[in-house]
């Protein structure tokens, strides 16, 4: 048997959008991942369903494998002829023992690629805005581990040489060190005055960021509670973080969503609320699942032909009948006598992108509206599909028969319970970890309340609605609505909470001057 490959791979220092194409290239083809603890949950998705997982992740407390173990382990794997992706926070070969890896791993004989990570010493100053050098301020920077204790009697360090200079300061690991480090740069000749920063889990959704100078940095970090991870800059670049902070501007920065979408919907809400500056936990409450009569929705996918309008309430209607198209081998042309209506925008992109045009699109994104969009159009004797959910309203069906139309309501999907581990999610909304909790369908709000509860286990936790259909359902359950997007859809949900924490901003502003 061949050998394997081992790739060593910087998994970037917290946000997963800091990993390179070429890690995300090697995720996707590992056969075994093997993971840090700094590595973003998130990265672990892109590996193959089928991949092994393994966690060799360290912290100051314990170690998951010791480094012989891991070593053993990537050797052990290769020589199987598998892909190994050894997945490291930062930059393996920055404090990050990768090259300690790559060494046994030449030694025997094992095949390995380095890909180079995003380094936290780069990124969580950035994230901060404390430019690592800047003209006239720094033109030199140092990277320093902070894990060697500075006060002991024979250090690796040249301490006098490194509290001379006036280059920028970067330690890493750090915190446990912070006073001694501070205390040995002043005895060495560095200004008490010289500022410095403690930058606490940089480049995540809770990041912290605490400024003072030598003299005060270690009492005010305590003073905070900060601990590791953190990066520590001394210089006067931070200064400049007053004019270039950019991460704590962002809207939603330091607010704790949570996601109540299906998962295959989830992502889209997700990533609009992380770019926002928003820490996000997706909780499913709902899953989809074919019809329970697929035969019913496959008889009406053949004569789709025969009728003049196919009328689509969700995305996920258009992707269930599509794909039934599919399993019976025929295609889009099956559509060519029914003109095609869509309930919003979303589900009207899903048509687009098979070059099918959507011919009536209500104003406001709910059946009612679609109702008058279709009136003047949907003459009587039309004969109607309509392909939705197992849950759906009666109301549209109702309205088209009332125009003259002949409708066809067929299953195109169920809406099942989901939800794993609602404790977990119960315990995070009595400690007040989450600020908000997202409703964008009537049948999340109903699996919410089923699964975690109402008002009572809500608590200080905003419940934001995507409109009012869904917010009548969440107030009937028990469930107040804090905020309701004005325009129904992914876009409006994240404007309201926007709009929604902005206003309880101000507020708070007010309160405490």
């Amino acid at each position: 048997m061949s050998k394997g490959h081992v790739f060593l791979v910087g998994a970037g220092p917290g946000d997963p959008g800091l990993i390179t194409l070429k890690g995300l290239e090697c995720l996707k083809r590992s056969d075994v991942l093997v993971y840090d603890r700094l590595a973003a949950p998130e990265l672990l998705d892109y590996a193959p369903a089928e991949t092994r997982r393994v966690y060799a992740g360290k912290s100051p407390e314990r170690h998951a494998m010791s480094q012989r173990e891991i070593n053993e382990l990537l050797r052990r794997e290769a020589e199987a002829g598998r892909s190994v992706t050894r997945l490291k926070g930062g930059d393996p070969f920055l404090f990050g023992r990768g090259s300690e890896e790559a060494a046994f791993l030449a030694r025997h004989g094992i095949p390995f690629t380095v890909v180079p990570g995003v380094t936290s010493a780069a990124a969580a100053p950035a994230y901060a805005g404390i430019p690592l050098t800047h003209r006239g301020l720094a033109s030199a920077v140092s990277v320093i581990t902070g894990n060697e204790d500075p006060l002991k009697e024979e250090s690796s360090l040249d301490w006098a040489h490194i509290a001379a200079g006036r280059e920028t300061l970067v330690f890493l690991m750090g915190m446990g060190n912070l006073a001694a480090i501070c205390s040995r740069l002043t005895a060495g000749g560095r200004d008490p005055a010289t500022p410095a920063a403690v930058v606490y889990r940089g480049t995540y959704p809770d990041q912290r960021v605490i400024t003072g100078t030598l003299a005060d940095i270690a009492e005010r970090a305590a003073g905070a509670g900060l601990t590791s991870p953190a990066v520590i800059v001394v210089g006067e670049v931070v200064r400049l973080r007053a004019e270039l902070s950019w991460l704590e501007k962002k809207p939603l920065f330091g607010r704790h969503i949570l996601v109540t979408r299906a998962r295959e919907q989830a992502g889209e809400l997700s990533a609009a609320l992380r770019e926002l500056g928003a820490e996000v936990s997706e909780y499913p409450v709902i899953r989809f699942a074919p019809p329970e009569h697929p035969e019913l929705l496959d008889s009406a996918v053949r004569r789709a032909a025969a009728f003049d309008w196919v009328i689509f309430t969700s995305a996920n209607g258009v992707r269930s009948f599509m794909a039934r198209l599919a399993a019976l081998a025929l295609d889009i042309r099956e559509l060519r006598g029914a003109r095609l209506a869509a309930i919003g925008p979303q589900t009207a992109r899903e048509l687009e992108r098979l070059l099918l045009r959507v011919e009536a699109l209500p104003e406001k994104y709910r059946a009612e509206d679609l109702a008058r969009a279709l009136t003047g159009k949907v003459r009587a004797g039309d004969r109607v599909l309509l392909p939705r959910a197992d849950i759906a309203r009666p109301y549209l069906a109702a309205e088209l028969r009332a125009m003259g139309a002949e409708v066809e309501e067929v299953t195109a999907y169920r809406t099942l319970r989901a939800g794993e581990d609602a404790a977990a999610v119960q315990r995070a909304l009595r400690a007040g970890r989450i600020d908000a909790v997202t409703f964008t369908s009537s049948s999340t709000a109903r699996g919410f309340a089923a699964l975690v509860g109402g008002a009572e286990e809500l608590g200080r936790a905003a419940a934001v609605s995507i409109g009012p259909i869904t917010s009548a359902a969440a107030r009937e359950l028990g469930i107040p609505v804090a905020a309701e997007a004005e325009e129904y859809t992914i876009a409006g949900l994240v404007a309201a909470l926007s709009a929604y924490f902005s206003e309880a901003a101000r507020l708070h502003a007010e309160a405490v001057k």
